[in-house]
C-alpha cells in the first residue's frame, strides 16, 4: 500500500482526462498516501523532477534526459476533429493528405501535443494558427466554430468531444499516437511504489474504456542510452 507524501507532475493534455478517473480509486486503495500535485508543461515537469522536487511524472514518452527511467503505461491514439458539416464522411480512415489541406489549430507552443501533430504531418510552426490556447477545450471550440480542424488524443474524447457541431475521422494505418509512461530519477529509492502507481493507472483507465493499455507488471524501466 502506498503512503507518504508523493509529488506527482502531469502534463495538461493528461490531467483533465486521467486524474478524475485515477484520483478517487488512488485514495480508496491508499488512504494514507499524501499527493501533491502539479499540472504543467513537460520542459518544466523535467526540470522540477531533476531538481528533486517532483517524485515522479506521467507525460507523453519518450523523456529525453540522462539520469531518468521510464516506464510505458499506454498508447494513445489520435483522432482528427473536424467540423460536422466536413465533407469527409465519418467512416473515412484519413491521412495527412486530408489534414494538409485544412487549417490546423493547435495549442500554443512548449505543448508536446502540438509538437507531436507538427511531427505526424510534416508541418512547421508557421504554417500553422497560431491561438496561444493553453486547453485542448478552447482548441475544440475553434473546431466546432469552423475555424479549423485538430488532432484530439483518445484519452480526451469523452471530455472534450460532446458537441454536436464536432465529429471525429480515424486516421488510416498505422496510426499516429502519442506513448504515456512515468518517469522518476534513477536515484529514486521507490521504484516500487511507482510501478505500483502505473500499474493502478492502467487498470483504472482500462474499466473506463481507453484501449490500447498496457499492464506495467515486472517489466525493466527504459533507461537512455
Amino acid at each position: 500500500m502506498l503512503s507518504g507524501s508523493l509529488r506527482l507532475g502531469v502534463i495538461p493534455t493528461l490531467a483533465p482526462y486521467v486524474l478524475p478517473r485515477v484520483l478517487p480509486e488512488l485514495h480508496r486503495q491508499h488512504p494514507k498516501l499524501r499527493l501533491d500535485l502539479l499540472e504543467t508543461q513537460t520542459k518544466t515537469l523535467v526540470a522540477e523532477l531533476g531538481h528533486g522536487a517532483l517524485d515522479v511524472i506521467l507525460l507523453a514518452l519518450p523523456v529525453d534526459k540522462a539520469g531518468f527511467e521510464t516506464l510505458l503505461l499506454f498508447d494513445d491514439r489520435f483522432l482528427l476533429a473536424v467540423p460536422a458539416d466536413d465533407p469527409l464522411p465519418e467512416r473515412t480512415r484519413v491521412t495527412t493528405n486530408d489534414v494538409n489541406v485544412r487549417k490546423l489549430v493547435l495549442l500554443e507552443e512548449g505543448h508536446c501535443l502540438r509538437n507531436q501533430a507538427l511531427a505526424y504531418c510534416e508541418r512547421r510552426d508557421e504554417t500553422e494558427t497560431r491561438l496561444g490556447a493553453t486547453s485542448l477545450a478552447t482548441v475544440m471550440q475553434m473546431v466546432a466554430s469552423g475555424y479549423g480542424v485538430t488532432l484530439v488524443p483518445e484519452v480526451a474524447i469523452d471530455a472534450e468531444v460532446r458537441d454536436e457541431r464536432v465529429k471525429l475521422l480515424r486516421f488510416a494505418e498505422p496510426q499516429p499516437q502519442r506513448s504515456i509512461g512515468l518517469a522518476w530519477r534513477q536515484t529514486s529509492p521507490r521504484k516500487a511504489d511507482f510501478f505500483a502507481l502505473g500499474r493502478m493507472v492502467v487498470e483504472t483507465l482500462t474499466v473506463g474504456g481507453v484501449p490500447e493499455m498496457r499492464l506495467p507488471t515486472a517489466p525493466e524501466p527504459r533507461r537512455p542510452q
